[in-house]
């Protein structure tokens, strides 16, 4: 009792303890929901339907396709660039594939299981004939290697020497599986919408006749050229009136940035170049005199490697094999500059000869407890060889087949290394006699080679290359560096990059329009850390300086102009807009000049250009070559006339203002209407038009694509 009585006389101290004691903890448990919240949206690359989407989910789609790409081409890795179009494709067609499986499941379109095996069961998908599982002899998808696979897959899941293999095939048979389905549903959604837009006699002889009905008339024609824009006044509310009249034209479903930057490029020094030219002057020496090139290549620290074998004209670059046809055999060519991969060069032609693209041989691979055993029982095999024993059978006993193969130019001469085992093996190939054998002592063995044939006799040439890139030093950099750090810390506007650049030497450039989609700022590799401040900043603000491309330029950015999803703003539209109004005016000051006239021959007083112009179509825009643009107005504004008739009303036209007189108008010769394949066209054309139903899914899907943050 005296416990609680202690409790009752401190209760309002107690309340407000473990009242904090409570908001501690809630506030705690916040804290963390509030962290995990923000890590998720750290992890999220995009977003579609209002569906989110995880950066890992993206990656192991990447991953997914790169392995596919690898395995269908024969690759082992991908450029930057051949990366970049990889992710665009995953992207897109993750995207595509959301909004083709939303749309169908408010359907209830899909695809059955039966509907795939009937396609692999036809085996003439696109898709199929590039998978591992085409009959030779058909030429199609044969199922049953698909199925024969399939078991062995499961046989061999324990076995680690072919298990990697196996999973290689089967993880692409999955990936093309999944497509499969994808690309199946699409085509269904497709289809259902294109069997919507039906076509009729009526239609097809309409259309029949738009496309084969050609007029032939005298066209006058004044030029909204002949009217100089200053004397044209365009006031802020013709421009307000024309955006309101287009205003649809000017909506846009993406975020777009527009910035103005400043980029320079570090490049060599005067003093770099002199350097570097020592360099290449000692090269020319040293291969003159007739030092071992290989050492001088290494020495010069080449771009092109030196490997002692003689290969086509086609191994070398383009200046190299250029410079290549001057030089006789033992000559050494100066030092010259190539400004297109920015190298200096010094070329030496040591050798030519005629010699085989293609050789087809044979060969025995013997080995042995020791090298001595080794060349002893290789010396036997070649004796027997000599002596006519059977290539096969000797190979056999070697666990080895003897089969003949071919080896061609291409398949060494860019060879980047070369030892000279190597070296000599290849050699030896190229100037064996057809039949004749010869025993080459290896490190790890003998082989017994025979070449059993050789084609197409070409020039190979063995050259020394000193090829050097004419970089800049770090001073140079460090120079450059500190002038353009001075020139973005002293102009912290745009006012002032702009006003000052000239004075450091630099030009500022603008690029309107940007997509965070883009892979890069101005062209230059390396700038996602500018995307992303591009994406994050404000109007008017100055971005900090950025070291991007090859670690070779400089890059200052300033946000000049953010246009949302929405109707871009009048401002923005300005040029186009004033445009458009000017064709207004001078097209009414041209009508005027035109008003009452009822013949060419007064059109022509009027000061308008006469030409004849033959085989207009409705279906199809003319195109004027004496205001050299398409004139589709002009086409419907013809096919309303009769022959012998003269236009009722000026026309107004892209480039001008025109009147006619129709001189001829009947059916193209040899035309004739088919109502079945003019429906059937009409049917082609309905369902081009049904295939742009993406974009239209696409604009309603609140499509975010925050990529650039991660890649």
């Amino acid at each position: 009792m005296a416990a609680l009585g202690k409790i009752r006389k401190r209760g309002v101290t107690l309340v407000i303890v473990i009242g904090l004691g409570l908001f501690a903890f809630i506030a705690e448990e916040a804290v963390r929901s509030c962290e995990a919240t923000k890590n998720q949206q750290r992890q999220q690359i995009g977003e579609v339907l209002g569906k989110k989407v995880n950066v890992q989910e993206f990656q192991t789609l990447m991953e997914e396709y790169e392995e596919v790409l690898k395995m269908s081409q024969g690759r082992e890795n991908f450029s930057e660039e051949e990366l970049n179009q990889i992710k665009d494709q995953v992207w897109n067609q993750f995207v595509s594939n959301q909004l083709i499986e939303a749309e169908a499941s408010k359907i209830g379109l899909t695809v059955t299981d039966e509907e795939l095996q009937n396609i692999m069961k036809e085996g003439t998908n696109p898709m199929l004939m590039q998978s591992p599982f085409v009959n030779q002899q058909t030429g199609r998808f044969d199922v049953t290697q698909l199925t024969k696979f399939l078991a062995d897959y499961k046989k061999n899941a324990g076995n680690p020497q072919v298990a990697e293999q196996y999973q290689r095939i089967y993880n692409y048979w999955q990936f093309v599986e999944k497509q499969l389905r994808t690309q199946t549903l699409a085509q269904k959604y497709q289809s259902l919408i294109a069997n919507a837009l039906l076509s009729n006699p009526i239609s097809a002889k309409m259309a029949f006749d738009g496309q084969t009905t050609e007029s032939e008339i005298l066209l006058a024609s004044l030029p909204y050229s002949s009217i100089n824009d200053n004397d044209v006044q365009v006031s802020d509310a013709d421009l307000k009136a024309k955006y309101g009249e287009n205003k649809e034209q000017f909506q846009q479903t993406i975020e777009t940035r527009d910035i103005k930057y400043v980029d320079f490029q570090v490049e060599a020094s005067a003093a770099d170049r002199a350097e570097l030219m020592r360099t290449m002057e000692d090269a020319y020496e040293k291969l003159g005199s007739g030092a071992n090139p290989a050492e001088v290549v290494r020495k010069a620290q080449s771009q092109f490697p030196y490997t002692g074998i003689a290969a086509t004209k086609k191994a070398y670059p383009s200046d190299i094999a250029a410079m290549i046809d001057s030089l006789s055999v033992g000559q050494t060519s100066r030092p010259f500059e190539t400004k297109s991969d920015n190298t200096l060069n010094v070329v030496k032609l040591l050798a030519k000869t005629l010699a085989p693209d293609s050789i087809e041989y044979r060969q025995i691979q013997v080995g042995g407890a020791s090298p001595e055993a080794a060349k002893k029982s290789a010396d036997s095999v070649y004796n027997a060889l000599k002596a006519g024993a059977n290539f096969e059978e000797i190979a056999k006993k070697y666990g080895q087949t003897g089969a003949k193969q071919w080896l061609t130019s291409a398949m060494y001469e860019n060879s980047s290394t070369m030892d000279e085992e190597s070296k000599n093996y290849l050699n030896s190939l190229q100037t064996l006699a057809v039949n004749d054998f010869k025993n080459l002592e290896f490190t790890s063995g003998n082989i017994v080679l025979q070449v059993t044939a050789r084609k197409a006799m070409v020039d190979k040439y063995d050259v020394a290359v000193v090829k050097h890139t004419i970089d800049f030093s770090k001073q140079t950099y460090s120079d450059a560096y500190n002038k353009f750090s001075q020139y973005v810390s002293e102009n912290k506007t745009l006012a002032d990059l702009e006003k000052n650049a000239a004075k450091f030497g630099y030009t500022v450039k603008e690029r309107k329009d940007m997509l965070n989609s883009e892979h890069n700022v101005a062209g230059l590799r390396s700038t996602r850390e500018t995307m992303k401040w591009i994406f994050d900043a404000k109007e008017g603000e100055v971005s900090p300086l950025y070291e991007c491309g090859n670690n070779d330029h400089l890059l200052v950015c300033a946000m000049t102009k953010i246009h949302p999803v929405g109707y871009r703003d009048l401002e923005a539209v300005k040029d186009e807009l004033k445009q458009e109004v000017l064709r207004d005016k001078k097209f009414e000051i041209l009508k005027g000049k035109l008003a009452g006239v009822k013949s060419i021959a007064e059109a022509e007083k009027a000061g308008a250009k006469v030409d004849t112009v033959k085989q207009i179509t409705f279906g199809a825009p003319v195109f004027l070559s004496s205001v050299g643009a398409s004139e589709p107005a002009l086409s419907g504004a013809v096919a309303t006339v009769k022959q012998g008739a003269f236009s009722k009303a000026p026309v107004k036209g892209h480039a001008g203002a025109y009147v006619f007189q129709v001189l001829k108008q009947g059916p193209r010769e040899g035309a004739k209407f088919d109502a079945k394949e003019q429906e059937l066209q009409l049917s082609q054309r309905a369902s081009q038009a049904a295939g742009r139903f993406m974009q239209e899914l696409y604009r309603k899907a609140n499509v975010v694509d925050n990529r650039y943050l991660f890649f």
